[in-house]
């Protein structure tokens, strides 16, 4: 589905536990995520989650102000999925945050870190902006790579930002 703003793009990770076709958790949820940009019909460089749901076996999520990601093992619900894709060409990276439920209720959110194993499925809907590019520079004040967005340019240069008549 395409609009004046962009186009969405909803990808579906599905784990089926087969014996004949065990399953295959792949390059990481993070990872795939990022690369829903890559799959999309639209060539776009940069995205954003509108809405994550599902189920892992395994998290990583880094908690405020930790320096080292925590691993969550065993059944967990992802209630909230947002954040940035960035996709130039041959890497994708993003900066995404969930919340999680455990089967016993309890609530952890954080920075989502690799290792991310779906256990059945998850749904993630990405709006797609190609008119768009992201990137992440270091900015000294905080010391990290922090989000820079910039309207994408065609092959003079030019921008290709649409603009209402």
């Amino acid at each position: 589905m395409r609009n004046e703003y962009g186009a969405y793009r909803p990808i579906s990770y599905k784990n089926h536990a087969n014996p004949a076709n065990p399953p295959n958790p792949g390059p990481g949820f993070a990872r795939t995520v990022g690369g829903g940009c890559r799959q999309s019909a639209v060539e776009a460089a940069a995205a954003f989650v509108l809405s994550g749901i599902g189920s892992l076996s395994t998290a990583g999520l880094r908690f405020a102000g930790a320096s080292t990601p925590q691993r969550l093992t065993g059944a967990t619900e992802i209630l909230s999925l947002s954040g940035t894709v960035a996709f130039n060409g041959s890497h994708s990276s993003s900066h995404l945050h969930m919340a999680l439920s455990t089967a016993t209720g309890e609530v952890f959110g954080g920075h989502v870190a690799p290792g991310c194993i779906v256990r059945t499925t998850a749904e993630v809907l990405l709006a797609l902006l190609p008119e768009w590019e992201f990137a992440r520079e270091h900015y000294a004040l905080t010391g990290y790579g922090e989000l820079v967005v910039r309207a994408r340019a065609d092959e003079d240069n030019r921008s290709v930002v649409h603009k209402p008549a």
